[in-house]
């Protein structure tokens, strides 16, 4: 039997909700594939921790996080409680830059039962790559001066490691699905680091001649989001384009709190994480509406990320034929709580096996 020992940092807000949920459901599917096992550890990194301890987890955190295989966080941030650039900096950032998780994943597709608010959303199915460690998000740059002679200099990083490792696993990606990806470009714009992109995404595809390939100016891809969506198969990004990219697929599903995501260590080094898309959610916090989809989604794309991508379709199917059936959270149309929710996951799970 496979043990996968699991991180779990339910976090703020409503990621205390989901989380419990979401390992409710794999720990079902644990036991009926029988092949498997998880053993959960909860940290208690947020910003309830930082209030006591002034800062968003210990020292050694990292230490710590490192002996497991995967970390499967909740939500960060109360900006009532603490500034976002403290909380995101110090925990979700923080992980991510330190356990050099380069690519982040985000699929978008037409769930039954599910309303997009696009008017032919066309059962589009399509999933983005972001390279997810440097680019428009480099700490790199400055302030000088003061009142009106003030001047922020910003800096993107653009490295040939980078941006081929991201495409690299885009292509990779794309040769299990539908065989094609859609390049996120703005070089008629941006003078240096987007011909840059565009020349190596041109030698990385050269070694996938199986897969087909298209560049699109950023402007003009958000907007065949929008309308034509059912186009695309994989999408690879830099980082602020992946950024701008995911949240308009999460738009066109219907919710974010169905949109799951994952931050992949590609070395082995350090544990990859996963986290839903929709936030810490403050304003319906206790309420028991928080729609576990996203974080369940979530586990299936860690499912798939030891391997276990047979049992991770079938919890999809299931998450699906849920939705299907209209067992449904408020964000989404429905009146279920996150408890019925889940439960008919749960429920739906053992009578598939």
């Amino acid at each position: 039997m496979k043990q996968f020992k699991v991180a779990t940092i339910p976090g703020d807000g409503i990621g205390k909700e989901v989380v419990p949920a979401a390992t409710d459901v794999l720990d079902t599917v644990a036991e009926i594939h029988g092949g498997i096992s998880f053993e959960f550890t909860s940290f208690p990194y947020s910003c309830e921790y930082y209030l006591e301890h002034g800062e968003m987890m210990p020292e050694d955190g990292l230490e710590r996080l490192q002996e497991y295989d995967s970390i499967f966080l909740g939500a960060v941030g109360n900006k009532a409680l603490v500034p976002d650039h403290i909380s995101l900096w110090g925990l979700l950032i923080k992980i991510r830059r330190e356990f050099e998780q380069a690519i982040n994943i985000r699929p978008a597709k037409l769930l039954s039962g599910v309303q997009s608010p696009l008017v032919n959303p066309n059962d589009f199915d399509l999933i983005v790559v972001r390279e997810n460690s440097e680019g428009e998000y480099s700490s790199v740059g400055g302030r000088i001066f003061r009142g009106k002679d003030e001047i922020a200099i910003q800096n993107g990083i653009f490295s040939r490691r980078g941006t081929s490792q991201a495409m690299n696993f885009a292509f990779e990606l794309a040769s299990k699905r539908k065989k094609h990806v859609t390049s996120a470009t703005k070089s008629n714009g941006i003078y240096h680091s987007m011909p840059f992109w565009d020349e190596v995404f041109e030698e990385v595809s050269k070694n996938y001649p199986h897969v087909e390939t298209d560049s699109q100016h950023i402007d003009a891809l958000a907007a065949f989001f929008v309308t034509q969506p059912e186009r695309f198969d994989v999408i690879v990004a830099s980082n602020l384009f992946g950024d701008i990219l995911t949240d308009i697929g999460a738009g066109i599903m219907g919710s974010v709190g169905i949109a799951p995501a994952a931050n992949i260590n590609v070395n082995g080094k350090y544990p990859s994480m996963f986290e839903p898309v929709h936030g810490s959610a403050p304003d319906i916090i206790g309420k028991g509406i928080a729609n576990p989809i996203g974080q369940v989604w979530t586990a299936k794309m860690m499912l798939d990320h030891f391997g276990e991508e047979e049992i991770g379709s079938v919890l999809l199917d299931v998450i699906e034929s849920t939705t299907h059936d209209r067992i449904l959270t408020a964000d989404i149309g429905g009146v279920y709580t996150t408890q019925e929710v889940t439960e008919e996951i749960i429920t739906r799970l053992k009578e598939r096996a």
